[in-house]
């Protein structure tokens, strides 16, 4: 299994604005104001360091929620090369865990070079104003590596935002599959692996 980090996108960096198609239908991020917060995910269906995650982590976006941290999940992969993370899987997918979040498809992938998203799952918090407090991983947990998926990173990342304290000093990098990348639309910090 290959393992790709995440890129680390420099701290008050501040979110871009996109409209992608959903399961649900049309989605604009700009349209979304009023939270304390803002957890962005790139994922996909396929990729074992996401389905590692999939349950754990649709319970812990409803209570980050009740946190009023609004959670987005965004496929960038190529769905003619992965057609498991097409559309439709991707509707079958949020049924299945029941994703309380809008899950999104990137079909161009210019959303996942826009934030520099490397792997899935790659994670970045932002605060009220759209700006980065946290990029890493969502705790230590692999696949196969028996550590108990909690969250703790994730989670000591968003308790200290919404105690309105700086950014954590130590932010891992997320762990996990490289997005998968049309022919030819590689970004330049994409690193084979």
């Amino acid at each position: 299994m290959s393992r790709t980090n995440s890129t680390m996108l420099p701290l008050g960096t501040k979110a871009m604005d996109f409209s992608l198609t959903g399961v649900d239908g049309e989605f604009h991020f700009s349209e979304i104001t009023g939270k304390s917060g803002y957890l962005i995910t790139f994922i996909c269906n396929h990729c074992p360091f996401v389905k590692h995650l999939k349950k754990e982590f649709s319970t812990f976006t409803k209570s980050i929620l009740k946190k009023n941290i609004h959670t987005i999940a965004i496929n960038s992969n190529d769905i003619e090369q992965y057609p498991e993370d097409n559309l439709e899987r991707m509707k079958e997918d949020k049924e299945i865990f029941n994703y309380g979040f809008p899950y999104l498809l990137d079909d161009s992938q210019e959303v996942a070079k826009g934030f520099k998203a490397a792997c899935t799952p790659d994670f970045y918090l932002f605060d009220e104003h759209k700006i980065l407090v946290y990029r890493g991983q969502f705790d230590d947990s692999r696949p196969e590596n028996g550590v108990a998926i909690t969250g703790q990173d994730l989670e000591k990342a968003i308790d200290n935002l919404l105690q309105k304290k700086e950014p954590l000093n130590e932010q891992r990098p997320s762990i996990g599959c490289n997005i998968k990348w049309k022919p030819g639309n590689e970004p330049d910090y994409y690193k084979k692996g």
